[in-house]
């Protein structure tokens, strides 16, 4: 199941850069509003391991096992996938990364479709990667 995920997100994320959806597009920033938001679910291993579980199974094809954004699609996409790892991404608050995660842009689909706890299990994953 894991690979046919992979295979059918890479797919995905190639078609969406071949086609041109995420040329041209500029500073992708959150709502105000949205980058005020505080995460939620408690910090802690079992929310990390939770979250990487989650990236493991979704995110992995364009982000990579580390968060780098060097996963196998990430060749097909311009702009690249976030490095997870990096202080750009380190420096955003969890409720603009919550946003983004949500709503997507480009080669990056939304998965607002994945319950809000995971969603947040996730950006815990996302700040356990810093550098």
């Amino acid at each position: 199941m894991l690979g046919r995920s992979l295979l059918i997100t890479t797919a995905v994320a190639a078609s969406l850069a071949l086609s041109g959806t995420a040329l041209g597009q500029g500073p992708w920033v959150a709502p105000a509003a949205e980058k005020a938001k505080k995460n939620p679910l408690p910090a802690g291993a079992k929310a990390v391991e939770q979250g990487k579980k989650l990236a493991q199974l979704n995110c992995v094809a364009c982000h990579g096992p580390g968060g780098k954004g060097d996963g196998a699609a990430a060749a097909a996409l311009n702009p690249k996938p976030a490095d997870w790892t990096s202080k750009k991404v380190q420096d955003e608050s969890d409720g603009e990364l919550f946003w983004k995660i949500s709503n997507g842009r480009g080669a990056m689909p939304p998965w607002r479709h994945l319950p809000e706890n995971e969603r947040w299990a996730l950006i815990h994953f996302i700040r356990s990667l810093k550098k």
